[in-house]
């Protein structure tokens, strides 16, 4: 056994307790301060004792990792970090290394497992931190980097960057990458502060704690400029924001340049590095004023580093050649088997592999990669330059190469054979030997690279390459593009990302729930790799039913039912509009921007309003029933008010014009901040508000006709509350309104009764026991409940006379039908947009556009609609309110 060595930890581990009581660490659980984060590292590092050991920690962005992190390095404990979400790989390195000491999270909490009290291993007295060079495969090739390394390399990024001690930094990037683990590194060592969050920038919360916490920095990958993208960051409100960061690979100069000329506008820097994990992470940077200018560059070395062009027989131009690096954070060399742990340092500089270029004003450029060509048939590609020419083609892609075949994997709309004739012209090949792929998206490792291993796995004969069908990223990420008509669906986009509705949520969650079991209750935001499960020793899933979905079903069927009548429940519509308000909470009140909030709420208006007007004026044609305030769905607020069919869409109107009122209620910036900040007050208060109709205080009644929309507003604003009351006290108090105000309503017990029941079903059991065939039928109906109800008017008085049983049948069905086909019509028409959209691009030779929406803004169902009177000639005799409370059904 082996005591600790001279060398010790690097010296911003030693000097945590110096920076004293500023913050350390910022979670949204609270904070550390430097004194109380050395304390909690100091006693770790003695647990893990005086002995020289190989410590393996499976890493995450968390307080007890962070520390262990740091202890380990405190301790002078070479430590193996793996990532903590992938047990696959920390599997195969502690099989592979046979660490000492394992870290790791089990049922939440940190394990120390002391497999034993020495070490086994002889281990290098400068090696400090061993990081895979290969994602979360597993590989046991490792980097074997010194504290000499990280702390060089911590100070050169301080010194480049102005790191200060005010600064704070959010960890978007997993500790266990080399770069998310130099933003570590680096702030500490300046005494400034950790904003430790696994988050994804896509999640509002992570922009809610990034504000909240005045954060300074942020870093990424090119992936993450992707979601950056999506989530409209131009539009994002960070006015503490002193730098953004990229690595991790090449960033379109296109977009280095927009991203530049933003940070330039609203006052922050924008800095493009370059490094590798055997350079511990960054060998040059981009200074920010120059990245608007030349977008292309890496730049020059960081601090301390400096580069030399080896000369390539293949690459004669002038000042290019492979590029090289020397510098203090060079690592000592390579680990593929424990008996190398005992290894010095094995080389001076660092061959990067890559080709670059200098340019006049001595900055260097990536033109290529050494190791980045194939011989197929005998002649060499170039594969990077393939895949440039593809891009400026519109068409994202990685190519590998094979000894008889060139494999592309490309996403977005475009035709393989489109794909391979391009890819063959730009390789100089037959066509013949390129196989095109499409795919939802480009695989990605952890850190955001490519998984070229993944695209050389397509290059498997077909016979070969046969899987057994399961659940996971890519089986999901096909289903999620089938059932919401998208060409391009990631792993790391959730259902809502996605733009997914209550409509095809309805769907979604049965044929999910078919595949995974039993779904988590906020399955909608979470992304697609989550919900993906191994497919091995899976139990049969066990068969459920959204009490939403169930509630809209029934709804549906009671009320067609009623209409007929075959039977006689009244209250669903009223139920539903609870509902309704319920799924506005959890599919339009995102993370989104207000201005795509606004957007989303009136995509659903028009989803409603839309086939709502086409049909009524359709039927109002053919039989003469409907007035033109019926078709505009203006009935309730033009008359007439005691027509035989005046009433029939009274629900329709009142949900458009509620979702109308949303909107505008979100159009005004004060109300859409408060909204986010008290996601449960907002809604309590605006049913508070609803009640003043609901009892009528002001008298409007006795002034004349009142719109039914203003009488039912309490029962949406409460299905609001109660989707976002997360905990038990707010769900008694959402129920216990709901049990006191319905009452009374329409002086029919009974249906009061229904209508409190199924709010107290909705708040209290999200899911109900069900089965295939149940969920299938409730899918249909739910999903197809507008049409079922616009349909089932026309088709009661031909099938009702001759069997009531039958008109109840056939509306459903023709609903269904005619749903189905909306739905078909509607794809075909985006797959035709998208097809044109496509044509102008190529054109124009400009690439497609990137993702837009910054939250993916749901739209809103048509939750079943009920008219609130007995069948159009009964509603003359009876004169009925439909929302009041003088009998409607």
């Amino acid at each position: 056994m082996r005591v600790l060595p001279d060398t010790g930890p690097a010296p911003f581990v030693r000097a945590l307790a110096g920076h004293g009581d500023r913050p350390a660490v910022i979670t949204a659980d609270g904070r550390l301060s430097y004194a109380e984060l050395a304390e909690r590292v100091d006693a770790l590092a003695a647990r893990l004792g005086p002995v020289r050991r190989l410590v393996l920690l499976a890493g995450a962005n968390r307080v007890d990792e962070l520390v262990a992190y740091l202890a380990a390095l405190a301790g002078g404990h070479p430590l193996l970090l793996v990532p903590g979400d992938h047990d696959a790989a920390a599997t195969e390195l502690t099989r592979a290394y046979d660490p000492d000491v394992v870290i790791r999270r089990v049922d939440g909490e940190v394990v120390l497992d002391e497999r034993r009290p020495g070490s086994r291993h002889e281990l290098h007295p400068e090696l400090a931190l061993l990081l895979s060079t290969s994602g979360s495969t597993g590989s046991p090739k490792l980097v074997r980097l010194s504290s000499a390394n990280l702390q060089a390399n911590a100070e050169a990024i301080a010194e480049f960057l102005d790191i200060r001690d005010t600064d704070r930094a959010a960890t978007t990037l997993p500790l266990h990458y080399c770069y998310g683990l130099s933003v570590v590194n680096s702030h500490l060592l300046r005494g400034a502060a950790l904003i430790l969050t696994g988050l994804s920038v896509t999640d509002r919360c992570f922009w809610e704690l990034f504000r909240a916490e005045q954060g300074t920095s942020l870093a990424g990958v090119p992936y993450t400029f992707d979601l950056l993208d999506r989530v409209d960051f131009d539009r994002v409100p960070l006015p503490h924001l002193r730098h953004l960061t990229q690595a991790g690979g090449r960033l379109d100069p296109e977009r280095v340049a927009r991203y530049a000329a933003l940070g330039r506008r609203r006052g922050w820097r924008f800095f493009v590095m370059y490094g590798q994990t055997e350079a511990t992470a960054r060998m040059a940077y981009l200074p920010p004023e120059l990245a608007e200018h030349r977008p292309e560059a890496i730049g020059v070395p960081i601090p301390g580093g400096s580069f030399r062009l080896r000369p390539l027989p293949d690459r004669p131009e002038p000042d290019t050649g492979e590029l090289v690096y020397a510098g203090p954070n060079v690592m000592l060399g390579y680990a593929e088997r424990p008996s190398d742990l005992t290894l010095g340092r094995t080389l001076a500089e660092l061959h990067t592999g890559d080709v670059a270029r200098r340019g006049p004003d001595g900055l260097y450029e990536i033109v290529g990669r050494v190791a980045d060509f194939a011989k197929i048939f005998g002649l060499r590609v170039d594969l990077r330059r393939v895949e440039e020419h593809l891009r400026q083609a519109g068409v994202e892609a990685y190519c590998v190469g094979t000894d008889r075949e060139l494999v592309v994997a490309a996403t977005g709309a475009h035709h393989p054979d489109r794909v391979r004739r391009l890819a063959a012209a730009a390789a100089g090949l037959p066509a013949r030997v390129v196989r095109a792929h499409p795919l939802a998206e480009l695989p990605r490792l952890v850190n955001g690279k490519p998984d070229l291993a993944a695209v050389r796995a397509l290059a498997a004969p077909p016979a070969a390459a046969t899987v057994p069908t399961g659940t996971g990223p890519e089986q999901l990420c096909r289903l999620y593009a089938e059932l919401l008509d998208q060409p391009e669906v990631g792993p790391d986009q959730s259902f809502v990302d996605l733009g997914g509705d209550s409509l095809s949520y309805v769907e979604a969650s049965i044929r999910l729930q078919e595949l995974l079991g039993d779904l988590p209750a906020d399955w909608h935001t979470v992304p697609i790799r989550d919900l993906a499960r191994p497919v091995p020793d899976r139990p049969a899933p066990r068969r459920v039913l959204e009490t939403g979905v169930a509630l809209r079903a029934l709804a549906i069927v009671v009320i067609v039912g009623s209409h007929i009548p075959l039977f006689t429940v009244k209250g669903g519509a009223h139920l539903l509009l609870a509902v309704a308000g319920f799924n506005f909470a959890r599919f339009q009140l995102t993370a989104a921007p207000r201005q795509e909030r606004i957007r989303a709420a009136l995509r659903t208006v028009g989803r409603i309003v839309l086939p709502s007007v086409a049909w009524i004026a359709a039927a109002g044609a053919v039989t003469g029933d409907y007035t033109l305030t019926n078709v505009l769905l203006l009935n309730s607020v033009l008359g007439p008010h005691d027509g035989a069919t005046e009433w029939q869409f009274w629900f329709i109107e009142a949900l458009v014009y509620i979702l109308l009122a949303a909107a505008a209620l979100l159009a005004v910036p004060a109300l859409d901040r408060l909204e986010r900040r008290l996601p449960f007050g907002l809604p309590l208060a605006l049913a508070a508000l609803g009640l003043v109709t609901r009892y009528d205080l002001p008298g409007l009644t006795s002034h004349g006709h009142v719109p039914s929309a203003i009488l039912v507003f309490w029962l949406f604003a409460l299905g609001w509350a109660a989707a976002r009351a997360r905990a038990t006290g707010q769900r008694v108090v959402v129920t216990a309104i709901a049990l006191i105000t319905v009452p009374g309503f329409f002086g029919q017990p009974l249906r009061e009764a229904f209508i409190a029941a199924g709010f107290a079903l909705l708040i209290w059991v999200p899911r109900l026991p069900s089965s295939r065939s149940v969920n299938r039928v409730a899918g249909l109906l739910a999903s197809s409940s507008l049409y079922i109800y616009l349909i089932h008017w026309q088709v009661m008085p031909l099938v009702g006379p001759w069997s009531r049983g039958a008109a109840l049948v056939v509306s459903l069905a023709v609903g269904v039908g005619c749903a189905a086909l909306a739905r078909l019509a509607a794809r075909r028409l985006r797959a035709s947009h998208r097809a044109q959209r496509a044509r102008s691009v190529r054109s124009h030779a400009l690439p497609p556009r990137a993702a837009q929406s910054w939250s993916f803004a749901p739209s809103l169902p048509f939750h079943s609609v009920s008219r609130a009177v007995r069948p159009a000639r009964a509603t003359a005799r009876h004169g009925a309110h439909p929302a009041g409370r003088r009998g409607s059904p």
